[in-house]
């Protein structure tokens, strides 16, 4: 279930993947709107990275009351960028592409509906019982389980944007490119965890990483 848990939050951050096979022949106006939207994406992309590094970086051996609020945090944290990210695909209008308009509306649906499958993890979360270690593992379980249900839609919120010129100006631009999590870790990660800063493709999670929240259901 680890695994799980750490694949949904590396995966789902579409917008980090630094694309490769980047040409110079594209045009002003997919430029423009490239940087239009991933100046405003940046910051959100750098909270996902956070709260990816928050997961990742809580002792897998903390405190059920630890892990609970590491997990309730990351999963708000998650929900709040996606919805802000659909702001910002909203914002830059249309791309200047092929059936540009539609391409903007399922972003921004999509990544809407990720944003409230997310609150519905946290809401999961903050009910765990932290007083009982097996029930608060069994509860863990539950949330893996949900969270792998939801796991394609976050990696495909944004996808379409990536595709072929557009995807090849957004690579272009600072801000749509991997940042470095700048959350301190809150405990000793898990053996195989990914650095902090490492980049990982949309849709190709790390499997060794090693979300503390689910670490106590393995037991």
């Amino acid at each position: 279930m680890n695994k799980k848990l750490a694949a949904a939050l590396s995966g789902g951050a579409v917008l980090m993947l630094v694309l490769s096979g980047c040409s110079d022949d594209e045009g002003d106006k997919v430029n423009d709107w490239a940087k239009t939207f991933c100046d405003q994406a940046q910051p959100q992309i750098q909270k996902r990275a956070n709260a990816n590094q928050l997961i990742i970086s809580t002792a897998a051996d903390s405190k059920p009351e630890t892990i609970k609020a590491a997990d309730s945090k990351a999963f708000q944290d998650i929900a709040d960028a996606d919805r802000a990210l659909a702001k910002a695909v909203e914002s830059a209008g249309a791309p200047p592409v092929d059936n540009g308009q539609k391409v903007q509306q399922d972003a921004i649906k999509e990544l809407n509906a990720t944003a409230a499958a997310y609150d519905g993890l946290k809401k999961q979360v903050d009910t765990l019982d932290t007083t009982n270690q097996q029930k608060f593992a069994d509860g863990l379980k539950v949330v893996s389980d949900n969270l792998a249900k939801i796991q394609n839609m976050d990696q495909d919120a944004v996808a379409k944007l990536q595709a072929g010129e557009l995807g090849q100006a957004m690579a272009k631009q600072p801000g749509c490119q991997t940042p470095k999590a700048s959350v301190p870790p809150s405990g000793s990660p898990k053996a195989g965890a990914p650095d902090a800063g490492a980049s990982t493709p949309a849709g190709k999670p790390s499997g060794s990483a090693k979300p503390s929240a689910s670490a106590k259901s393995e037991e």
